[in-house]
C-alpha cells in the first residue's frame, strides 16, 4: 500500500510542476492583439491556432491527472477502521486544567 501511495504522489508531483509550465507557456488574452498585426504569429511553435488548442488540451489533461491523484492520496490517507485519522494521530493531549490559587486578601482593608 506504501508503494501505490508513493507512485501516486510521485504521479501528483510531475502533473503538478507541467501543470505549471503549460500555464506559463500560454498567451494571454492581450497576446492575440500583436499577433493580429504580424507580430507574434510567425515566431509560434505550433502555428497561429494550433498552439491554443494543443496547450489547451494539455493543461486540461494535466489538470485533470493532477485532481484525480490529489483526490486519490485522500482516498489512500482516509481513516481506516481501527486506525488513527490525520487529526487524532497528532493531535496533542490537553494539559489538565488548574485552579487558580486564592490570593491572600491585603491587610487592612475591612469586609
Amino acid at each position: 500500500m506504501e508503494i501505490l501511495k508513493l507512485i501516486v504522489q510521485i504521479v501528483n508531483v510531475l502533473s503538478a510542476v507541467s501543470l505549471i509550465v503549460l500555464v506559463l507557456m500560454q498567451h494571454g488574452k492581450g497576446a492575440d492583439m500583436g499577433a493580429a498585426f504580424g507580430s507574434g504569429a510567425s515566431g509560434s511553435l505550433f502555428g497561429a491556432a494550433g498552439s491554443a488548442n494543443f496547450l489547451s488540451r494539455a493543461t486540461a489533461v494535466s489538470a485533470l491527472v493532477f485532481f484525480v491523484t490529489c483526490m486519490s492520496l485522500v482516498a489512500l490517507d482516509a481513516k481506516k477502521p481501527g486506525g488513527l485519522g490525520v487529526m487524532e494521530s497528532h493531535a496533542v493531549p490537553a494539559a489538565p486544567v488548574q485552579q487558580p490559587a486564592q490570593a491572600p486578601k491585603p491587610a487592612g482593608i475591612p469586609e
